[in-house]
């Protein structure tokens, strides 16, 4: 009942969806008014082609790949917000009641996550009809099943590492100044604004070892790989050039001579989200945090 409710009043106020999915469009218009041409230009003039050759699409993959990864991170923090502002009130109520403490915290935790997977996949599927629409992409059951586990494991992750953030937030004031911080950086920090390859050697590697950065290079590999592949082998381009244009565009991660695959990547959201959700686990559970 409690999941429900956190879900019900999420849902409730029409501010949460609209602020939650401001992202998606800010970012469209952003990629269509100024970096589309840049990063086109980019595109071609590795290929050593002209502009009459479309290589529109697939940059249009790419970037609204990273912009559903921040999709997770955006709803993720607005679904958990709940979860701060009980503390100062209706959480007092729910102590007084049969429920376990363990329960109630659960049910935080569970609802944002549902909350994050919901909106990262209605963020998905206005990417899907976005690219079909434009040519850039057919969609196959395989594709399907790849973009529902990147989806899920991104939403997680995202979860898992706002509610760890959000046990050291003792107050909405607190939290919203977090949050706002995490929103205006993860269009940079996921690739969307700026390519990872364009970044300074330590941001790049830092940018690298951020969880979240693997979701969004698994949401690329799936909507946007295929076509790559398909253009550089168009125009004979060296698979070199490939793998550069790759990791330039965070699409692959380099480090080192290791190059990330789609399932090294899942592996790391795994493992990432069981490491966040237990850390902010045990804060709570040894008074470090205050939810009563």
């Amino acid at each position: 009942m409690l999941v429900k409710r956190n879900i019900l009043l999420y849902f409730r106020d029409r501010r949460n969806v609209i602020f939650s999915l401001y992202a998606v469009f800010f970012m469209i218009g952003i990629y269509l008014l100024f970096l589309g041409r840049n990063m086109e230009a980019a595109l071609r003039n590795m290929l050593e082609v002209d502009a009459s050759f479309n290589v529109g699409p697939v940059m249009t993959a790419i970037v609204l790949a990273g912009m559903v990864a921040s999709t997770a991170v955006t709803s993720g923090q607005i679904g958990i917000f709940r979860f701060v502002a009980d503390k100062e009130g209706a959480a007092r109520d729910f102590f007084t009641t049969p429920i376990t403490r363990r329960k109630i915290l659960a049910s935080y935790v569970i609802g944002a996550a549902i909350i994050g997977l919901i909106m990262t996949v209605a963020t998905l599927m206005i990417s899907l009809v976005y690219l079909a629409a434009n040519g850039g992409i057919v969609i196959g059951v395989s594709m399907l099943a790849r973009l529902s586990l990147t989806a899920i494991l991104t939403a997680l992750c995202a979860n898992a590492m706002v509610f760890l953030f959000t046990t050291f937030a003792k107050t909405r004031e607190s939290y919203n100044a977090m949050a706002n911080l995490i929103s205006s950086m993860i269009g940079f920090i996921l690739g969307v604004f700026i390519p990872i390859g364009q970044l300074p050697g330590t941001v790049g590697w830092v940018i690298r070892l951020f969880p979240l950065t693997h979701g969004a290079s698994m949401f690329r590999q799936v909507l946007a790989d295929e076509a790559l592949y398909g253009l550089f082998y168009a125009v004979h381009a060296p698979p070199e050039y490939l793998e550069a244009f790759r990791e330039f565009f965070g699409v692959a991660l380099r480090y080192g001579d290791f190059v990330s695959s789609f399932w090294f990547s899942a592996g790391v959201l795994a493992v990432s989200a069981i490491i966040f959700y237990g850390v902010g686990l045990w804060m709570i559970s040894h008074k470090k945090v205050v939810i009563s």
